[in-house]
């Protein structure tokens, strides 16, 4: 990641802790850069990949492209 992403990153991780409680980044794991879209993933797996949700993606403009969600039920 270069500065503009790291930039990216600060903000969004700001909005989305101001976000309180419904905010798609909570329960977080690992975050991931993806280059090609341009945006960060917020992976909720533990336990080396075990998951029950799909992670959420958040653009480099802070807009949410998949809240992500669970995956059972």
């Amino acid at each position: 990641m270069g500065r503009e992403e790291i930039a990216a990153l600060i903000a969004i991780l700001t909005a989305q802790n101001e976000g309180g409680s419904s905010s798609p980044v909570r329960g977080t794991w690992s975050i991931h850069f993806d280059k090609q879209r341009a945006a960060f993933t917020f992976d909720k797996c533990e336990n080396a990949g075990y998951c029950e949700e799909r992670p959420a993606v958040i653009a480099l403009d802070g807009s949410v492209l998949d809240p992500g969600g669970p995956l059972f039920g």
